[in-house]
């Protein structure tokens, strides 16, 4: 992670095949394009990875989550359940879809924890936004069994996971309805791009339609299709869609890679009696996009982020102190501050944001740094961060 460390040849032959055959647009404009749908063409290749029954793509993760929550009927003043470690996206596509996003614990998964979900459900609650942070996942039995207890929506945020499985299933392919991101910066990357998955043929149809302002794409004449719903702008583009075609034929690869690299460090610093692991639940169905581990204190590993700083070691977050990671730095969702008024104000009996409390996610995650797994490392520079580790740990 991220893919854009490989690009080569095949991503400009994919690109090249739009340009002198198809057409940028995702739809339609069938005689101009001599049989070219690279969005078709992904589609058909996640949902063949994957083993899921249907993948739409769309502009961003972002969108995903957006498209997710609206195709699985979760709006005006549905809560649902999110972590205070996550994107800032998660908590943003809740509030503009006009639900109430409700905070729950994680635990040392560094994902919503099966006990931090059952606390905060009440009748409000509509849906769990399970985010697959870092590349894993949580105690997926546990989470889908409170789910199902409950009626509630499970959607997974596999954007930060793509290709990670638990117990031989797609991460993202658990719960009714799944996200994935393909930013510059994500396992694979279009450049921006997203995907919503799915096994549920309503979802899934709620999710192409409303992905494109309602467009039901029935026949080949845009101007005679009907509109069943409502709906807004999140097309991918046929030229974010031939970048990913390229990626998506690497995913072995970039996984095999981030294993490995991921298991070198590992086990050097396994060697520490300070040091440990984030809990992977099903370490087989690891993404590796990142390494994260706990240690005693937060003092201690305040002193050890910035040791590796000084040391030169790129790559290192800690993200109880990072703005776009969690949630207790978050001053624009804790007012609930937009360019307009957002529905979220109308709720009167609305959360206070500014008095959340998730005392457990905090001690866990003051403890916890992450080292990104890059694909192009070579021996000597993962001898290096073993290195740096072995003087700060010495």
């Amino acid at each position: 992670m991220p893919g854009f460390e490989l690009f080569d040849d095949a991503e400009k032959q994919q690109i090249n095949e739009v340009m002198e055959k198809g057409f940028t647009f995702r739809y339609n404009f069938d005689g101009m394009r001599n049989d070219v749908w690279k969005a078709r063409e992904l589609e058909g290749l996640i949902c063949d990875t994957l083993k899921v029954k249907h993948a739409h793509l769309v502009s961003s993760g972002t969108n995903a989550l957006s498209t997710a929550l609206a195709s699985a009927g979760i709006g005006a003043g549905d809560e649902v359940i999110v972590p205070p470690f996550t994107f800032v996206a998660s908590v943003e596509a809740i509030v503009l879809a006009g639900a109430i996003p409700v905070f729950a614990e994680i635990d040392e998964t560094l994902t919503l924890s099966p006990e931090g979900i059952e606390a905060v459900i009440t009748p409000k609650t509509k849906a769990v936004n399970f985010v697959h942070m870092c590349g894993s996942m949580g105690h997926m039995d546990e989470i889908k069994a409170i789910c199902d207890k409950h009626d509630l929506v499970l959607l997974e945020d596999a954007c930060q996971a793509t290709g990670g499985t638990y117990k031989g299933q797609a991460l993202g392919t658990i719960g009714q309805v799944g996200a994935l991101s393909f930013d510059s910066v994500k396992t694979i990357s279009c450049g921006e791009g997203g995907a919503i998955l799915t096994n549920d043929d309503t979802i899934y149809t709620h999710a192409h339609q409303y992905s494109d302002h309602g467009h039901d794409h029935i026949g080949a004449d845009r101007g005679a299709e009907s509109h069943p719903i409502m709906g807004t702008n999140y097309r991918i583009s046929e030229m974010n869609a031939a970048i990913g075609v390229a990626q998506w034929k690497k995913l072995d690869r970039i996984l095999d890679i981030q294993r490995k690299n991921k298991q070198a460090l590992k086990n050097a610093l396994s060697q520490y009696d300070e040091v440990a692991f984030r809990v992977i639940p099903d370490e087989a169905g690891d993404n590796a996009g990142f390494l994260s581990i706990i240690l005693p204190s937060e003092t201690r590993t305040r002193e050890v982020v910035k040791a590796l700083g000084e040391a030169g070691v790129p790559g290192v977050f800690y993200w109880y102190a990072n703005n776009w990671h969690y949630f207790k730095n978050w001053d624009h969702i804790q007012n609930m501050t937009g360019p307009a008024k957002l529905p979220i104000e109308l709720i009167a009996d609305r959360p206070d944001y500014t008095q959340v409390s998730t005392p457990k996610s905090d001690d866990i995650m003051s403890r916890t740094l992450s080292m990104l797994i890059n694909l192009s490392w070579s021996d000597e520079d993962i001898q290096m961060r073993i290195d740096a580790f072995a003087k700060v740990f010495k």
